[in-house]
């Protein structure tokens, strides 16, 4: 009797232990659910037609940009691009500002610049789960939904990076069309 009243006592410790564990599958995997949710919610109530703004920088340059990117039915229409602030006297006039229309989106004529590659929001939350969210032990990950509950910052800095460390995506806003 006292045998099977270790067993269970030993049973009943380990599942405790174990269901208290903090490993999730990914990092901030509860508040991404919560967000996921209401981009569920949100890509039905727009019919999946939306524009959404992204912020990016550089603390070497301290000079900003912006891309806005347009979807129309799941469908990416528009790449616009421009540097915020402090770039005209670094950057030539006719690369300050630009856009795609839907046969140019992310074109050869614009590859190598500093806009946000052109992406869905189910594009990004899927490389936001598969990638920028993944637990690496070399890294200090970011996860916000200040966007009505939708990504505004998602992604990860490598820790003893000095410089524009960041990789993943700050979204500065994210309207229905």
């Amino acid at each position: 009797m006292k045998n099977i009243i270790l067993i269970i006592t030993l049973l009943l410790a380990s599942s405790i232990i174990s269901s208290c564990s903090t490993d999730d599958e990914f990092n901030y995997q509860n508040d991404f659910e919560k967000s996921t949710k209401a981009w569920v919610d949100f890509k039905d109530s727009s019919n999946n037609s939306y524009k959404y703004v992204t912020l990016e920088g550089s603390v070497f340059t301290t000079y900003g940009w912006e891309t806005t990117i347009t979807v129309s039915n799941g469908v990416i229409i528009e790449r616009d691009f421009r540097y915020t602030s402090g770039a005209e006297n670094f950057i030539p006039e006719d690369q300050l500002e630009w856009i795609e229309n839907q046969n140019e989106i992310n074109s050869s004529e614009h590859e190598h610049t500093s806009a946000f590659p052109a992406m869905t929001l189910n594009e990004i939350y899927d490389k936001a789960k598969q990638d920028w969210l993944i637990e690496r032990k070399d890294a200090t990950p970011y996860f916000e939904s200040e966007n009505n509950g939708l990504i505004s910052t998602c992604g990860f800095t490598l820790k003893n990076c000095l410089d524009d460390c960041f990789v993943g995506i700050t979204i500065k806003s994210i309207v229905a069309l």
